[in-house]
């Protein structure tokens, strides 16, 4: 089991290049992947992507690329337009301040976007081998630090599913005495309203009974829940992804708990369907962040 979020930093260097590359993962419901690249390479977003999503398969991943380079690859060049801008904007400035116009070039080379940096020799295919490498090592750190929280939420998982357990056998244990006891409350009924008491086979009797039985019979409720509880051991001890399953099999408890509160017309049950809707939505909200 894993978890969604994670983050991962993998390096590489090749011919003067040094590539960095950092993986960050949350939540989502689907797998969305955003890869930041630099427009000579955009290329090889698709080969990025094929990377990630062979280790990733839920969750939104965010990957961000910086390469630093080398004197060979990397240019500077002067916007001489902004430059211009900036000077006229620096006297204007002084004008308005009433400070004396003293403008350096230093000063001017500091406005964002006057002194830029361009790749002169940033080649897709021969960049992808390092790059591939430094995106598989970030990978091999995000799945780690998931597989780290995995184990964690897994552990909550089954605590709470114990506590959903330990509240089932109770709701089935007191089951029968629902019958029992209503059976009693008709006849205590009868007594009250001064009328002799039917003989246990009273054909009005019964069929009242059996009409109660029916209405608030809850054992397929029980069995099915059973078999959710079931489901999900085996579910935790599989490799693959395991978080769609868990929030499916989240929506059907909860179903049946439902039922099982609408149906028992009993205060221990009732107090036991509380604990069940309580612990049931602590289980949903953290197979939630399971991928």
């Amino acid at each position: 089991m894993k978890s969604m979020t994670g983050y991962g930093r993998g390096e590489a260097s090749s011919a003067g290049q040094k590539i960095a590359v950092e993986l960050s993962a949350v939540n989502r419901k689907q797998a969305e992947i955003a890869v930041s690249l630099p427009r000579e390479l955009e290329s090889l977003e698709s080969r990025i992507r094929d990377e990630i999503n062979q280790a990733v398969s839920r969750g939104r991943v965010t990957c961000r690329i910086a390469i630093e380079a080398g004197e060979d690859v990397v240019g500077v060049r002067i916007n001489t337009a902004a430059a211009k801008a900036a000077a006229l904007e620096l006297r204007k400035l002084a004008v308005d301040l009433d400070l004396p116009s003293i403008i350096t070039v230093d000063q001017i080379l500091r406005v964002p976007g006057v002194l830029q940096t361009e790749s002169t020799g940033l080649d897709p295919e021969e960049i992808w081998p390092t790059l591939q490498k430094a995106v598989k090592q970030a990978l091999k750190e995000l799945v780690a630090m998931r597989e780290r929280e995995g184990s964690h939420l897994e552990q909550d998982l089954r605590t709470r599913i114990e506590t959903l357990q330990k509240a089932v056998a109770v709701v089935a244990a007191q089951a029968p005495e629902v019958l029992a006891r209503y059976r009693q409350q008709l006849r205590e009924r009868v007594a009250a309203a001064g009328l002799p008491l039917p003989p246990e086979d009273d054909e009005r009797l019964l069929k009242e009974i059996v009409y109660y039985s029916d209405r608030s019979d809850i054992s397929e409720e029980l069995t099915r829940l059973k078999s959710h509880f079931a489901q999900f051991h085996d579910l935790v001890k599989s490799a693959e992804p395991v978080g769609r399953t868990l929030d499916f099999l989240s929506q059907e408890m909860n179903r049946e708990i439902n039922t099982i509160g609408s149906k028992a017309n009993d205060s221990i049950i009732s107090k036991e369907v509380v604990t069940l809707k309580t612990e049931l939505e602590k289980f949903r909200e953290q197979s939630m962040n399971v991928e």
